[in-house]
């Protein structure tokens, strides 16, 4: 099987995707994704929105599977197969406010646990990390500021919110009074005295 990335938001597939996408004959998805892939369907394809991930293994070597982002992070990658990595909100992200990659701690704290993700975020900061957090609607930056003003009161923290979309939003703020978030969805950086 293919598990093929398909972008944080609209406009982003690669090339390599779009191929993988028209050449196959079934093509399975979450909502979001197939909504980020409807224009280059092929009208030959069985198109299947996902019902049951554990079912996901069961489906033919031929299969596609899409992942919103990139399968490698927090995506299908773990399914194995063939991997066409996605422009992921990470990356985005960190186009758009100038945040390299280097040295970049990521956490996933979507659906995790959230108190295991802060102080994970902490520790790194405490160890001159920057550090990326992918987020879920009820993660709890105000918390998060509160435990690094312990670590360092000056940490910047960027929230970037719907990336990609058009009502993408990006904020900045401080440990001591970090950003609001507006939406849902949702990934933020933390930088050690606002260097990037």
């Amino acid at each position: 099987m293919k598990i093929v990335g398909v972008g944080c938001g609209p406009g982003m597939l690669t090339g390599a995707a779009i191929q993988a996408i028209q050449s196959a004959h079934l093509i399975v998805g979450s909502d979001r994704a197939l909504d980020l892939v409807r224009d280059v369907l092929p009208p030959h394809a069985e198109i299947r929105e996902i019902d049951d991930y554990k079912a996901l293994r069961t489906l033919p070597d031929s299969a596609v599977i899409l992942s919103t982002g990139d399968p490698m992070i927090s995506g299908l990658g773990y399914l194995g197969g063939e991997i066409i990595p996605g422009i992921s909100s990470v990356q985005l992200g960190a186009a758009k406010t100038g945040v390299t990659l280097t040295n970049l701690f990521l956490i996933t704290a979507h659906g995790r646990d959230h108190d295991q993700a802060v102080a994970d975020c902490c520790e790194m900061i405490a160890a001159r990390r920057k550090v990326c957090i992918i987020a879920d609607p009820a993660f709890p930056v105000r918390t998060l500021g509160q435990k690094l003003t312990e670590v360092d009161p000056k940490a910047e923290i960027i929230i970037c919110e719907n990336l990609g979309y058009p009502d993408e939003q990006i904020t900045k703020g401080t440990a001591r009074n970090p950003p609001a978030v507006q939406g849902g969805m949702f990934i933020l950086f933390v930088i050690n005295h606002g260097k990037s």
